[in-house]
């Protein structure tokens, strides 16, 4: 009889990433988002997610995402541009990467930039943060703090 172990979450996917969320979250054990109940996936049990709802403002859910250590992934083609979440970001010690760019609109397309820099992705989760990467089909990028 096969053990189910508890999973490691180290990638926490924002509420405008839904639809790649639960694509992302049936495949990987290590993923959860706003309101997930938590599941069985590869003999790894992934608990329910405590950020319970995708209404959640940023100021709640991005510190959650920083005290868990997660590598947060959302969509926001204007990031530089959002003082309240890079405030949010700097004074939580978080670590962000967002998708930008016309490619980011739909499910699929964020999944294509997702896949194409998975390997870049995944290297910021040894990077301690603060910090905010935009990702693209073609670059990922760092993003001034200041």
């Amino acid at each position: 009889m096969s053990r189910v172990k508890p999973a490691e979450v180290s990638f926490y996917l924002d509420a405008d990433l839904l639809g790649l969320a639960h694509v992302l979250a049936a495949l990987r054990p290590d993923v959860t988002f706003p309101g997930d109940p938590g599941i069985v996936i590869h003999k790894r049990e992934r608990p329910p997610c405590p950020v319970l709802t995708p209404a959640a403002k940023d100021t709640e859910w991005i510190p959650v995402a920083a005290q868990n250590r997660w590598l947060i992934i959302t969509r926001d083609r204007r990031i530089q541009e959002h003082r309240g979440e890079i405030i949010a970001v700097r004074e939580s010690g978080a670590r962000m990467v967002a998708l930008s760019g016309p490619d980011a609109r739909g499910t699929f397309e964020q999944l294509e930039i997702v896949m194409i820099q998975w390997r870049a992705i995944t290297q910021l989760l040894t990077k301690p943060g603060p910090f905010i990467y935009t990702a693209t089909r073609t670059s990922l990028r760092a993003v001034s703090l200041d």
